[in-house]
Order: C-alpha cells, then structure tokens, then sequence
C-alpha cells in the first residue's frame, strides 16, 4: 500500500538527500521519509521545498497536494509525469463531444453514484430509528431517480436534474444524522460555514485528487469529463470519477462525528467560514487516508478500464 505524507506544521522545509526526504525545521532535522513507496504528499501548512525536488516528485509518480489562502480554498496539485500515448486523449476528447456515444458512461455515473447514497440512507435506519421518517423519504426519492435512470435520458440536462433531485433528498436526510448544534443543514462550501461541511469539503478535494492522478497515470485528461460539462478550471472527469465515491467520505464524516473523534472544540471560524483546527486535521487525516487508499486503488481500476476503451477505440 502507498504511503501518504501530511505536513501540518508551518517553517518545514522539504530536502532530498539519497532516496529519502528530509523535513527540516530551521537546523534540525525532524524526519527521513524513504520515497520508495510514497504514493503522495500533503501540505496543509506553509511548507519549503525546491522546483528540483518538485521535478523529482513529478518523475516518481508522487502526487503532492498544498492548501493555501486564508481559509485553504487555493489548492495547489502535482500528479506526476503524465502519460505517453496521446491517442488515449484523443479519443477521449472526441467521445465526450458526441453526448449520444458519452451518455451511457455519464448515466452510469449517476446510477452508482444514487446507489451509494442509498445504501448509506439505509444502513443509517439501522441505527437512527428516531430519524425514520426523513430517512425513508430520501430512500423512496432515491428508489424513483434509480428507476427513472433503468433508460437512461437523452440529454444531459435531464440526467442531471435526475442527479439534483437525488442529492438533495440524500442531504436532507444526510443532515437529520448530525446533532443540531453543529449547524449543518445542507451541503454549502466556498466556504463551508460548519463543521460538517468543512469535513465534507477537505474530503471531497482528497478525493478529487486521487481521481485526478488516476486519470494521470492511466493517460486520460482529468479536464475533459461525461457527465460533467467541461469548464475552466474544472477536472471534469476527475469529478465523473469522483461521483460515486462520495457516499463513503460522507460515511467517514458521519462515523467522526459520531464516535466523537471529532468535536466542535475541533474548529473555529474565520468570518463566514468555519475551519478545522490542527487537532482535529490530524485526527480527519489518520481516518481518511486508509479510506483514500482503497477508494484510489478502485479509481485507477476504472480509469485504466477507460484508457483501454478509448485505445482499442471502442466504445467504453
């Protein structure tokens, strides 16, 4: 399994020495950290590091991901040397302009992507009964949006309403798990104003990171997606293969929450925005990066499947 290295701790500075990274802070040496087998790196706080060991990185296939900005909304991404063979993007692009030939991988997207959020809806019946209600609701919505996508609509407008309507059915019923007091009523970012989805968010970039250098290393462009419309700054299929992923870092935030790993001491606000102390990165880290793991492991499975499809020039 890759090995992930979070830095949270501001005045690091990153070295290479041999085949090892060096964290320094000012004259001591903090850590080595062999690279063979770091699969990426983490900054979360003001970090050093040189644009030879950056190329180095690159070179290895390492990812490396930096929050910046007052509130860590910039974000910073490496993914690695990207892939050779060209004509796998070629393909790639001319599929996603022709919606007739993309529109089967965009539906299925959305018909995973409803299945996961109903079988977290289901399993949380389990164990909030006193939130039977909301809980049934969403699972009749989600049942009407999987039976609605068995044919799959012409357009994408229509497919994406189908999406919406499932997702917020999911988050109202997702929202009734969490204690009133944390605020969290609906999903809301840029910049989330509770702790739920200032949880919610730093998962989901993790997330779309990863699916990111998937499409990297298997030679697709994570830009140019099926269901998500291409749009400037936007890794579109990232996000495609993102989607159905995201009921198991809602599952993570829920099980935090719940355990009480995490707590509203955890986090403070900066004006409109609510922000997860140190503390309590380290605890969302040491939980989320075994989930990313296996999450990425299956990503690069789909994205290969993909590649394949677009070099035999086949239909995917």
């Amino acid at each position: 399994m890759g090995r992930t290295l979070t830095i949270d701790r501001r005045g690091i500075r990153l070295e290479r020495q041999d085949d090892c990274l060096v964290l320094r802070r000012e004259q001591d040496i903090l850590a080595h950290v062999p690279l063979h087998g770091l699969k990426r790196i983490v900054l979360s706080a003001d970090t050093q590091l040189s644009s030879g060991l950056l190329a180095h990185l690159a070179s290895r296939g390492i990812g490396l991901i930096a929050f910046g900005g007052r509130h860590r909304e910039h974000v910073a991404e490496l993914f690695g040397a990207p892939h050779g063979d060209a004509r796998i993007r070629v393909h790639q692009a001319l599929l996603a302009r022709d919606f007739d030939r993309a529109q089967p991988i965009a539906a299925a997207i959305v018909k995973l992507k409803v299945r996961a959020q109903r079988r977290l809806v289901a399993s949380a019946l389990e164990r909030r009964p006193d939130q039977r209600k909301a809980l049934l609701d969403a699972c009749a919505t989600l049942d009407r949006v999987l039976i609605a996508l068995r044919t799959p609509p012409a357009d994408r407008d229509t497919l994406l309403g189908l999406e919406g309507a499932a997702s917020a059915a999911y988050f109202a019923a997702f929202s009734t798990l969490f204690p009133p007091s944390l605020g969290f009523n609906c999903r809301r970012r840029r910049p989330p104003p509770d702790p739920v989805n200032a949880c919610l968010s730093l998962g989901y970039t993790l997330l779309i990171h990863a699916a990111a250098r998937a499409c990297q290393i298997a030679g697709l462009d994570p830009a140019i997606g099926f269901l998500h419309a291409l749009e400037h700054g936007r890794p579109a299929l990232a996000c495609d293969l993102a989607e159905p992923q995201r009921a198991r870092i809602d599952r993570l935030v829920w099980e935090l929450f719940r355990e009480r790993r995490l707590e509203e001491a955890h986090f403070h606000r900066r004006g409109e925005a609510c922000e997860l102390g140190k503390a309590g990165r380290s605890h969302f880290y040491e939980a989320v990066l075994p989930r990313l793991e296996a999450i990425e492991r299956h990503l690069l499975r789909q994205a290969r499947l993909l590649a394949r499809s677009f070099r035999e020039d086949a239909s995917p």
